[in-house]
């Protein structure tokens, strides 16, 4: 049986502080579960990029500080096998969620998306692990059922393709690496659609949350 343990954390170093979930407790967390490989919301060629020049930021710059000032130098002083799971398609990804519409409709999408993000952050200590629980994931699956609403044709690529094709290569690398300890970090976002997906997955055991 292959353990994939889920990890979600915010990229915010403000958030990060003002939640107590730190970098300090996300490597307390990864050394507690002792993945033989980590798979991270990394792109491959933003992978391939920092194997080849050492660049840790991501082709479009978009690599979370918590790889190279975390995760990057861990894997390497443990041994951890990385593998990068993210997607996006890098000369098209640039039209928000709202863009479409009106100055004035927009300025009222913003505000209840800011609602949304309130209500997630009221959730943030229902578990043992900031930004780790059902409470939070429930109010998240909402809130991205909401921006389906709002602008499907954005969504359906920008939200629901990239999870189908993170989560087939989480389940190719739990193929690979069969038996073996695998931990998912990503921003908390993700964590309901990747419970949601792999929890029924034969030859796979899900522990989320961690603690």
């Amino acid at each position: 049986m292959t353990v994939v343990g889920i990890l979600g954390m915010t990229h915010s170093l403000e958030l990060q502080e003002k939640y107590n979930g730190t970098l300090s407790l996300i490597k307390e967390l990864i050394l507690e579960f002792n993945p033989d490989v980590i798979c991270g919301e990394v792109h491959p060629l933003s992978w391939e990029l920092f194997l080849k020049e050492g660049d840790p930021h991501g082709i479009l710059k978009e690599t979370q500080d918590e790889y190279p000032n975390l995760i990057f130098p861990l894997c390497k002083e443990k041994g951890i096998q990385f593998v990068p799971v993210n997607w996006f398609e890098e000369d098209v990804f640039v039209e928000g969620p709202f863009d479409k519409f009106d100055p004035e409709t927009r300025e009222q999408l913003e505000a209840e998306l800011d609602r949304w993000t309130e209500k997630q952050f009221e959730t943030v200590h229902k578990g043992n692990i900031p930004f780790n629980s059902p409470g939070y994931d429930k109010v998240t699956e909402k809130l991205y059922e909401w921006l389906h609403g709002v602008n499907p044709e954005l969504q359906n690529i920008r939200w629901n393709a990239r999870h189908y094709i993170m989560v087939a290569r989480v389940k190719n690398a739990a193929k690979k690496y069969a038996g073996k300890r695998i931990l998912c970090i990503h921003g908390a976002d993700h964590n309901y659609w990747y419970y949601k997906s792999l929890k029924n997955e034969e030859g796979i055991e899900v522990v989320y949350p961690l603690k």
